[in-house]
């Protein structure tokens, strides 16, 4: 898809499908209860389902509608424009375990879990990072070992979302011997009801109603040697399946998120503007507002062409990193400045917990953070546009 052209029809479908099914299900003061008790919505996350909308990353060879990137970004950006916590369930079943899988499963894993995503009946957290590591995701310390048909995981991660709500978590754990870095690394996939996991809820500013962002435990667990993703040919082949296109369509999938909070945010400060009346006439006649609004439109669309740029490129199956995280740096950063903005133009209502901005601020803020810091995509920019160190 051009972004300098008209959607697609089948996009605006989409798209006004979605909008209808927000209306109906996912009213303001139910996503403000959802938020208010950190709840996700498990009966409303199965009638999105229902929409079919999971198997926008599933080939129609295992049950799915055929993959559709750009499609699926704005299933994210819609969700999102209303409920964080939606988004969030969409994204682990599409993305993290439909694109997952489909990129880097046995032939065998696919036939047995792809359908399940497009049914929307199959949730992936990620377990990447650990207490000791971020980015430098090769030093992970969590160790699988073989027992037979089974593997024994020992270990410890953190900010594993969703592992509430999730069927499995996509674990990266080490192999081999530490000192051979790259190469004794491998993905499981571990089901967080198994013996000998603990999953400990984090206390967190915004993200309510995800799933948890959690801290999860593995004493002695054991996952038969099928879970190993990949199967035989994942043992030690964890780096390079974690390295692919996957991690680079996460940051389109959190520009995303980004910008559907900033277009709410945006929407309601709009409305909000020409309502509130101070010295006689609405606030949106004074100059000021109006060129606070001006700024945030002008930066909204450029969030918009940014992430479906990026959004088309996955859909080709272009392999850009330097694009990717540009797009994630700009819309993630620009998306906080947007929501900030608006915030101001509601005064002491942008504060409170009565109206929807004070939780687009707390969601906003952690755009920049997930799927990889600024500074990290700042490192990413310049060592992939070979800047000499």
């Amino acid at each position: 898809m051009s972004i300098n052209h008209k959607e697609p029809e089948h996009l605006s479908l989409l798209r006004n499908s979605l909008k209808q099914f927000i209306e109906k299900e996912m009213p303001r003061d139910k996503v403000n209860d959802w938020d208010k008790n950190d709840h996700f919505p498990q009966d409303v996350y199965e009638k999105l389902c229902a929409l079919g909308v999971t198997s926008l990353t599933v080939p129609e060879e295992f049950g799915g509608s055929g993959l559709d990137i750009i499609s699926t970004i704005a299933v994210i950006e819609e969700l999102a424009s209303r409920s964080l916590g939606l988004a969030s369930g969409f994204i682990y079943c599409s993305c993290y375990a439909g694109l997952n899988l489909l990129e880097v499963a046995s032939e065998q894993q696919k036939k047995d879990l792809l359908p399940k995503v497009a049914e929307g009946k199959l949730m992936f957290s990620y377990g990447i990072s650990e207490p000791d590591v971020g980015a430098d995701v090769a030093s992970v310390k969590t160790t699988a070992i073989r027992d037979g048909d089974s593997l024994v995981i020992n270990g410890s991660k953190r900010w594993c979302s969703g592992a509430k709500i999730t069927n499995y978590i996509y674990t990266l754990v080490r192999t081999g011997p530490s000192e051979d870095r790259y190469n004794n690394l491998s993905l499981v996939l571990i089901p967080p009801n198994s013996e000998g996991v603990i999953i400990e809820p984090q206390q967190t500013l915004g993200q309510k109603g995800t799933g948890g962002t959690c801290d999860v435990t593995f004493n002695d667990v054991r996952i038969p040697i099928n879970h190993l993703v990949g199967e035989e040919e994942g043992w030690n082949k964890g780096w390079e399946k974690i390295v692919r296109t996957g991690l680079d369509v996460e940051k389109i999938e959190v520009a995303a998120l980004a910008y559907g909070i900033a277009k709410a945010a945006i929407e309601d400060a709009w409305v909000y503007a020409q309502e509130r009346i101070q010295f006689g006439k609405s606030v949106s006649t004074y100059q000021s507002i109006r060129h606070m609004l001006a700024d945030a439109k002008a930066k909204l669309e450029a969030c918009r062409l940014m992430t479906y740029e990026g959004a088309s490129i996955a859909d080709q199956q272009i392999v850009d990193p330097a694009k990717m995280s540009m797009i994630k740096l700009f819309v993630t950063e620009t998306a906080v400045e947007i929501v900030l903005s608006c915030q101001k133009i509601l005064g002491a209502y942008g504060y409170s917990r009565d109206f929807c901005m004070e939780r687009y601020v707390r969601d906003i803020l952690a755009m920049p953070i997930l799927g990889g810091s600024s500074a990290i995509q700042k490192n990413n920019i310049v060592n992939r546009l070979n800047l000499p160190k």
